[in-house]
C-alpha cells in the first residue's frame, strides 16, 4: 500500500544535476583517503592489515546500509534520508580532520561507509523518480566517476597543496554543506511511498531460477570486486614499492585509472549481451592483470598505470555482465531479496580478500603477495570465460533478457 506526499512535490521537478553531483561527492569521499593511506601508515607506523581493516569497514558499513535501511527512502521520502546521509558524511569529514591515530581513521571509514550506503540507495532512487533513463543512466556511471576524481584529487592536492592530509577533507566538506542547503531546499521526488511499517531486516534469497547462472557469474563478479578493493587499500602503497617514490599523486592516478576506465566499460557494455559482456570483462581482467604484474616484476610504473586502465575496462564490463545475466531471472517480487544476495557477494568479495591481502604482505611482502593476489584474479578471470561458454552452449545464456537499467543503476557504485 502506498500514500502521497501530500504538500511536498511542486508542479516542477527538481534538476537532475543536484542529486548527481551528491552521489559523485558521496563517492569522490570515499576514495580520497586511498592515496593518503600510506602517509597515515608512515606517520602512525601501523602495518598493512591495519589498512586493509580500515579500508573493509567501510565496505562492511555500506552493505549493512544498503541491505537494512536501503529501503528507508521508500517510507519516508527521499529528501529525508538524502538529508540525514549528508550530515553524517559531514562528520565523517570531520573526524578524518581531527583523526590523531588510525582508531579515528576507523571510526570515519565506518560513518563513511554507512552514510554512502544510505545516500547510494536513496540518491539512487531519486535520479530515477526525475527520470527514468537519464537517473538510472547517471546512477550507473557517476559513482565510478566520482571514485577516480575523489583517488585523483586527494592525490593531487596531497602532492602539491599545503596541508596534506587535511585539505581534500576541508574541500569536501564545504561541497556536502552546500549540498545540504541545496538538498533541504529541493522538493520531494517521490509522490508517494510505502504505507507499511519499514522493517530493517533485508530479504536476501536466491529464487531457483537464478542459483545455476548466479554461480556462474559469480567468479568474474568476485574478480572484479577483489581487484577494485586492492586498489582501494594497498595499490598506493605497491606503487611507491614499484616506483620508489614518495608522489602521491601517482597512487591516486591509478586508482583513477581502474574507476574511470571501469565507467567507460559500463557505458560502452550496455550496448552489448550479458554474455559478451562477461567474456570481454573476463578477458580483459586477464590482460589487464598480467600487465600489471609485469609492471610490478619490473618495476615499470607505466606498465601497470596501463594495466590498471585495461583492467578497469574488464572490472566494468564483467561486473554489468554479470549483473545482467542474474536479474532478469528472478520475478519482480524476487529481485528485491536477489539483489540482497548479490550485494553480499560483491562487497564481500571487496572486503574480505583485500584483509587476507593486508596480512600476508604483512608477512612476506607487499610485492610478493601483489603476485599471489594477481594469480588469484587470473583464476577467477579464466574460469569465469570457461563457465560462460558452457553455460552459454547448455542452455543459451546470451538469450537472457536486458535487465531493468533501474537496477543496473542501483548496483553500479564501485568497490
Amino acid at each position: 500500500m502506498t500514500t502521497k506526499f501530500d504538500g511536498l512535490v511542486p508542479p516542477h521537478r527538481p534538476s537532475i544535476a543536484l542529486h548527481a553531483i551528491s552521489l559523485v561527492a558521496f563517492l569522490a569521499a570515499s576514495a580520497a583517503p586511498t592515496p593518503l593511506y600510506r602517509l597515515y601508515q608512515e606517520m602512525w607506523g601501523f602495518s598493512p592489515f591495519l589498512l586493509t581493516i580500515v579500508f573493509a569497514v567501510y565496505a562492511l558499513a555500506l552493505l549493512v546500509a544498503l541491505l537494512c535501511f536501503g529501503s528507508l527512502s521508500d517510507r519516508f521520502g527521499r529528501r529525508p534520508v538524502i538529508i540525514g546521509a549528508l550530515l553524517l558524511q559531514a562528520g565523517a569529514l570531520v573526524l578524518f580532520l581531527a583523526a590523531k591515530d588510525v582508531v579515528w581513521l576507523v571510526a570515519a571509514r565506518l560513518l563513511q561507509g554507512f552514510s554512502t550506503g544510505l545516500a547510494t540507495a536513496s540518491l539512487g532512487a531519486a535520479l530515477i523518480d526525475i527520470d527514468r533513463e537519464r537517473g538510472a543512466f547517471v546512477g550507473s556511471v557517476a559513482p565510478m566517476a566520482g571514485m577516480g576524481l575523489g583517488a585523483l584529487g586527494g592525490g593531487l592536492l596531497a602532492q602539491f597543496a599545503p596541508a596534506p592530509l587535511h585539505l581534500v577533507y576541508l574541500l569536501l566538506l564545504a561541497v556536502f554543506l552546500m549540498q545540504l542547503l541545496r538538498t533541504a531546499r529541493s522538493p520531494e521526488t517521490a509522490v508517494e511511498c510505502a504505507r507499511h511499517a519499514w522493517n530493517w531486516r533485508p530479504r536476501i534469497a536466491v529464487p531457483v531460477a537464478a542459483r545455476r547462472t548466479l554461480l556462474i557469474v559469480t567468479p568474474v563478479n568476485v574478480a572484479a570486486w577483489a581487484l577494485g578493493g586492492f586498489y582501494l587499500s594497498l595499490m598506493p602503497s605497491l606503487l611507491k614499492e614499484v616506483a620508489g617514490s614518495d608522489a602521491t599523486w601517482m597512487g591516486g592516478l591509478t586508482v583513477a585509472a581502474l574507476t574511470v576506465s571501469g565507467a567507460t566499460a559500463i557505458l560502452f557494455a550496455r550496448r552489448h549481451s550479458a554474455h559478451a559482456s562477461l567474456i570481454a570483462g573476463s578477458t580483459a581482467l586477464i590482460i589487464g592483470v598480467c600487465m600489471i604484474l609485469c609492471g610490478v616484476a619490473l618495476s615499470l610504473p607505466l606498465a601497470l598505470l596501463l594495466g590498471s586502465v585495461v583492467a578497469g575496462l574488464g572490472f566494468g564490463a564483467g561486473f554489468l555482465g554479470a549483473l545482467r545475466s542474474v536479474v532478469p531471472l528472478a520475478a519482480p517480487q524476487e529481485r528485491a531479496s536477489l539483489m540482497a544476495a548479490f550485494y553480499i557477494e560483491s562487497y564481500l568479495a571487496n572486503a574480505v580478500p583485500a584483509i587476507a591481502a593486508g596480512y600476508l604482505a604483512q608477512q612476506i611482502g607487499l610485492e610478493e603477495t601483489a603476485g599471489i593476489f594477481g594469480l588469484f584474479i587470473l583464476a577467477l578471470s579464466i574460469l569465469a570465460i570457461v563457465l560462460g561458454n558452457l553455460h552459454r552452449d547448455g542452455s543459451g545464456a546470451a538469450k537472457t533478457p536486458e535487465t531493468p537499467r533501474a537496477e543496473c543503476g542501483s548496483m553500479c557504485k564501485g568497490p
